[in-house]
């Protein structure tokens, strides 16, 4: 019988039959070694709608927060979104004790808040707005922004954003893009969840209205921590 591990990479290498209902296998890599030689094709520039996303520079990939299939140590059901504020990973639970895993930067307020939430709206190139604390704390920065920023590639937001509510209640919790690659696996003075733009179109995809999202205690060791 086929070890999971073989299986891992048979499935990242074949067509679309190996994930039935989500995109192709062959967006998925199984490990991160294997982004030696394949990492670009994962990170290339994307045409997008009106806009183009920039590819990811070498240097700020790190093969830690690459995109990767990983054994699931959530314990959630198919299809849950874990977030892992801790250990700056996001994960998106798949069948056969498998989950998508994918590097993310966290702002304070991905900090603040934990619990369970669906995804309520999804928007593609969202417009944003800074917060009034943020407007005091870089005048010059954002208040030109004050009255908010259409979607784009300079929208700190980015090229799609998943909003969390919880009993029909906005959380103010959100998975975003970023303009901001380098910021990946960092904790950033602002934002909720940040993701590559790349890796957050590639969840989007994958991810309903409707959807399961965990958010793990930021200051407590999860699961996810002892993996």
């Amino acid at each position: 019988m086929m070890s999971h591990k073989r299986w891992a990479v048979a499935a990242a290498l074949l067509l679309p039959m190996a994930l039935a209902g989500c995109v192709s296998g062959s967006d998925i890599m199984p490990k991160a070694a294997a982004y030696a030689s394949t990492s670009g094709s994962r990170y290339d520039a994307v045409s997008d709608g009106d806009y183009t996303i920039a590819a990811v520079p070498a240097r700020d990939l790190k093969t830690r927060y690459m995109r990767q299939l990983v054994d699931d140590p959530t314990g959630e059901s198919v299809g849950t979104v874990v977030v892992d504020p801790k250990n700056r990973f996001l994960y998106l639970v798949q069948e056969g004790g498998k989950a998508l895993r994918y590097g993310v930067g966290v702002g304070k307020a991905g900090m603040a808040w934990s619990g369970t939430a669906k995804v309520a709206i999804k928007r593609e190139w969202p417009s944003w707005t800074p917060t009034r604390h943020m407007i005091a704390r870089e005048p010059n920065k954002y208040v030109k922004w004050a009255r908010g920023m259409d979607g784009g590639t300079q929208n700190p937001l980015g090229a799609r954003a998943l909003y969390l509510f919880r009993n029909g209640k906005d959380t103010l919790y959100r998975i975003h893009g970023t303009n901001e690659p380098w910021s990946i696996g960092q904790a950033m003075s602002s934002g909720c969840i940040r993701m590559m733009n790349q890796d957050v179109i590639d969840l989007y995809r994958r991810v309903p209205s409707g959807t399961k999202v965990v958010v793990l205690p930021a200051a407590v060791e999860s699961a996810a921590a002892r993996e």
